[in-house]
């Protein structure tokens, strides 16, 4: 590989451990809200007890969300010095503000692991973990914005090699930033749902029936549906985005070869690369076009109204599919359980619909994956769409290849070491003997 496609494998592979933990770290903190709010309003010490659990394994992932995330810091300036040096002074605001939010986010954090039973009323609790949740999404959010802006960079003006007339608002507020801000804060709630839904899920097929494993899973399942509706609606407006704002990205993903009205979407598929033509693809007819455009008779650009050099890489269509397919499934299974609660309660607990929450938990986090190897092979070859390639903004260190190796052993490392530390968290404290206590308390 040359040193360009090395740093881009580098810090492809160091966003996709990240964002793992990214996600847990925005979406855990509105699950815990919505647990600790139904359990006052209800009454139910299931929901406060539910709260408690999760806050503890989301300490953990905290803690290797920070280490992940300080490396990606690190990473942009060192393999990617030609991008920072433009970045660096027009999109700075947004990358300090980051860690401002990240800070608030962590005080409040702390304190809120630190004073369960400090507090005569819950509600104050409560209080605490609003700022945690505000927190975690404004760091989202600010994070977000650089990620639009190499998508979408305004703000700046190139004359004769030298950065003039630096606007960091209108730089971080994109056109690019509503689109992605919306998809990443509710695909990230959806995900956390999903993901706390599978595990509860597979307790309850190992033989924890009681009410507490059921209400949990009630609670995320539902939470996971309403959210998944949420990513949908945002994903179609990202189409309509892309339409506009990167035709090239769009048309990529459709293999969308000529520019036409009434443009079919297609799932799947082989493509011909000697002839573009595509075989064995399901077509849903004019569907392209309403993506695009909000009519069925839309006018959708081709890749061959674009320089070829501009391309994209085509292999993103699977990317996509994979993505759209998996928030497909997850809407349907989402809405399958909560029908099936409120109409026919006897099928709640069908062994083959649990089995099927437990697949949905990592095919969720999969698509969270995929999606972010769309969003990032999408924009390519830019790293600052209309202004920089990554071949120009990419470092030329030799040393790339060693680092690569590097952090791939020690991130292998930390995602081991984390699943063992949360399963043998979950093994020496059972919530049966918990749940024993408190009905003796009661």
């Amino acid at each position: 590989m040359d040193l360009a496609l090395q740093s881009r494998t580098l810090f492809g592979v160091t966003l996709g451990f990240h964002i793992i933990y990214a996600t847990i770290g925005v979406g855990m903190p509105l699950l815990l809200l919505i647990a600790e709010v139904m359990g006052i309003w209800k009454k139910d010490p299931h929901y406060r007890l539910l709260a408690k659990r999760l806050a503890k394994g989301y300490s953990i992932t905290v803690a290797v969300g920070v280490v992940t995330g300080t490396i990606i810091g690190l990473q942009l300036s060192l393999l990617f010095p030609g991008f920072m040096k433009i970045a660096g002074q027009v999109i700075s605001l947004p990358l300090f503000m980051e860690t401002f939010a990240f800070f608030f986010e962590a005080i409040f954090l702390g304190i809120y692991l630190y004073t369960w039973s400090r507090f005569r009323n819950p509600l104050f609790h409560i209080l605490v973990l609003i700022p945690v949740a505000i927190g975690s999404g404004l760091s989202a959010f600010f994070i977000t914005t650089v990620n639009a802006f190499m998508n979408t960079p305004q703000g700046f003006t190139i004359t004769d090699g030298a950065i003039t007339n630096i606007e960091p608002l209108k730089a971080m507020f994109n056109p690019a930033t509503p689109s992605k801000v919306a998809h990443v804060l509710t695909s990230a709630y959806m995900t956390t749902a999903f993901v706390i839904a599978a595990i509860t899920a597979w307790f309850i097929l190992r033989g924890h029936r009681n009410e507490y494993y059921k209400k949990a899973l009630r609670m995320t399942m539902t939470i996971g549906l309403i959210f998944a509706l949420a990513t949908a609606v945002v994903g179609d407006l990202s189409g309509k985005f892309l339409a506009a704002y990167q035709p090239e990205k769009l048309a990529a993903a459709e293999w969308h070869f000529e520019t036409k009205t009434h443009a079919d979407l297609l799932v799947g598929g082989a493509l011909d690369r000697n002839t573009n033509e595509v075989n064995y693809a399901i077509k849903l007819p004019n569907m392209l076009s309403f993506l695009a455009t909000d009519s069925f008779s839309g006018k959708v650009i081709g890749l061959n109204d674009i320089p070829k050099e501009n391309w994209p890489p085509l292999i993103i269509h699977y990317w996509f599919d994979m993505m759209v397919g998996i928030g497909s499934f997850m809407i349907v299974l989402s809405g399958a359980f909560v029908a099936i609660r409120i109409w026919k309660q006897k099928f709640e607990w069908n062994s083959w619909l649990l089995r099927l929450i437990v697949i949905g938990g990592p095919l969720s986090m999969l698509a969270i994956e995929f999606g972010w190897i769309f969003a990032e092979l999408g924009r390519q070859p830019w790293i600052l769409r209309g202004y920089m390639r990554v071949g120009e903004a990419a470092t030329t260190s030799p040393n790339v290849g060693s680092m690569l190796l590097l952090f791939s052993v020690v991130y292998a490392l930390l995602g081991i070491l984390t699943v063992y530390v949360l399963i043998r968290m979950a093994r020496r404290n059972p919530v049966e003997p918990l749940l024993d206590a408190r009905s003796e308390q009661t």
